[in-house]
């Protein structure tokens, strides 16, 4: 993997950076401030996106790889289609089996975060993928009511039900406006879980015969 330089101009990032990009790139790891619980339910209490961020040598490892794998695959949907999304889906655009996100498990796929945001010890950040559009405000770029309560369900049912008795206050969620997405071409939320255990991660991640490309 390459090394960007914090001195890299923003022009030649492979991504637009943001405000809180470029600061974070001004900072070292030692200056950095991690996103704990408390914090991260803030920032998605209030939907307050933006300022979520990765640490700065984390940033820069991001942007690095964003550029090679841009110029290998041609761009990172690519990339995840070829080894991270399931084979049974082919390519855009897809055919769920379901109008419905996440009502099909064929339809949607579960991954710990390669590249999280700069957390405390102890959450883990997931993205799970779906091949039916979840439905978007066309002015704010952000979900309506109504995706944001089918997807608010799926997460109840699936990690916050498993995690027992305190699991709603272990789980967080957010889908990032339009404008904040570094993939736009593939559907995904964000979850974050406090204290899963490694067992429950893999149980959660694990492939599904459905996804496997059909012989």
């Amino acid at each position: 993997m390459g090394d960007l330089s914090i001195e890299t101009p923003a022009a030649e990032a492979p991504f637009p950076l943001t405000e809180v990009d470029k600061w974070v790139l001004s900072l070292t790891d030692d200056e950095f401030h991690y996103h704990d619980w408390e914090d991260l339910k803030k920032v998605i209490g209030e939907n307050n996106l933006s300022v979520l961020k990765r640490k700065p040598s984390d940033l820069r490892r991001y942007m690095a790889w964003t550029s090679e794998t841009k110029a290998q695959y041609g761009s990172i949907t690519n990339y995840l289609l070829a080894h991270r999304l399931p084979k049974a889906w082919g390519s855009p655009p897809f055919i769920p089996n379901s109008p419905v996100p996440f009502d099909d498990k064929s339809d949607y796929t579960v991954l710990i975060n390669d590249w999280p945001y700069g957390l405390a010890p102890g959450i883990t950040h997931i993205v799970v993928w779906s091949r039916t559009i979840i439905d978007t405000d066309s002015q704010t770029g952000d979900m309506t009511p109504e995706s944001r309560q089918v997807v608010s369900n799926f997460v109840k049912k699936f990690f916050v039900d498993r995690l027992g008795p305190e699991g709603e206050a272990r789980v967080l969620w957010f889908k990032n406006w339009v404008a904040l997405q570094s993939v736009r071409a593939l559907e995904h939320i964000h979850v974050m879980v406090k204290d899963a255990s490694k067992e429950l991660l893999e149980e959660w991640t694990k492939e599904l015969d459905v996804h496997k490309a059909k012989n």
